[in-house]
C-alpha cells in the first residue's frame, strides 16, 4: 500500500471503538484464553511498559509496519519478534511518553519526529507480569534506523500489504521458556513468526486498519 494513502486514512481510526479483548482473543494462546477472560486474577503488583507500532514510508513509498526482534537471553521474551518500547519510567510522565522514548533508544528514531495517531487497547502478559499499552505513531519520511545492539537483534521492515493479508495468518508448534510445544496463532512476517502478546496487539491494529481502509 501506498504510505500516502495510508497518511490520508489513518486520522481516522481516532474515531473508532478499540476492538479490544475480541481481537485480542483471536490471536491468544489457548492457555492464555482463560487468563485473559479472568483479568481480576493479575497481581497486584505488576509492571508496566508502553510500546509503539509505527508506520513509515519505504524508499519505495510503500507503508511499512516496523518490528525488533529481541535478543537471545534469560528472560520470558527471549529472542521473539516485538513492537519497540519497553518498561514505564518515573521521568515518563505517562505511558505514551515510555513508548516514543523506548522507541528512540531501540531503533534511532528521535521522538520528537514520530507523530502519535492513538493509543489501543491494553493488555496483560501474564509471563512477564507487565501490562502493555500499545500506541499507533507514524513517521511522515523514510527513517535511518540504528538499533540498540544491547536489546535488539534485528529490525524487522514489513510491508502493510503482508499485515493485512490473511495469508500471513498461520499456527505454529512452539517451545518457549515457560511451555513446551505450545499450537499458537500467529502471523508469518518476513520470515519471522509474530506470536502471542505481540501478535494479539497486532491483530487490533489490524482490524481498525481494516476499517478505516475499506471505507
Amino acid at each position: 500500500m501506498d504510505f500516502k494513502v495510508l497518511s490520508e486514512k489513518i486520522p481516522k481510526i481516532k474515531n473508532l471503538a478499540l476492538p479490544g479483548a475480541p481481537a485480542h482473543l483471536e490471536m491468544a494462546p489457548e492457555m492464555r484464553i482463560a487468563e485473559l477472560k479472568e483479568m481480576s486474577k493479575r497481581p497486584q503488583s505488576f509492571r508496566r511498559a508502553g510500546v509503539m507500532a509505527l508506520f513509515y514510508p519505504g524508499s519505495d513509498g510503500m507503508a511499512r509496519l516496523l518490528f525488533i526482534l529481541r535478543n537471545r537471553d534469560s528472560g520470558v521474551h527471549s529472542a521473539q519478534v516485538a513492537f519497540p518500547g519497553g518498561q514505564y519510567e518515573e521521568g515518563d510522565g505517562n505511558l505514551s511518553q515510555t513508548a516514543l522514548r523506548e522507541t528512540e533508544e531501540e531503533v534511532g528514531v528521535p521522538a520528537s519526529g514520530i507523530q502519535l495517531i492513538r493509543p489501543l487497547s491494553q493488555i496483560y502478559i501474564p509471563p512477564s507480569k507487565y501490562e502493555v499499552s500499545p500506541f499507533i505513531g507514524m513517521l511522515p519520511e523514510t527513517p535511518v534506523f540504528k538499533k540498540q545492539d544491547s536489546e535488539v537483534a534485528a529490525l524487522i521492515e514489513v510491508p502493510l500489504g503482508n499485515v493485512l493479508s490473511e495469508s500471513s495468518l498461520i499456527k505454529r508448534s512452539l517451545t518457549t521458556s515457560y511451555a513446551t510445544d505450545i499450537i499458537v496463532p500467529a502471523f508469518l512476517l518476513e520470515g519471522h513468526v509474530v506470536w502471542g502478546a505481540t501478535a494479539m496487539m497486532l491483530n487490533e491494529v489490524k482490524t481498525l486498519l481494516k476499517e478505516i481502509l475499506l471505507t
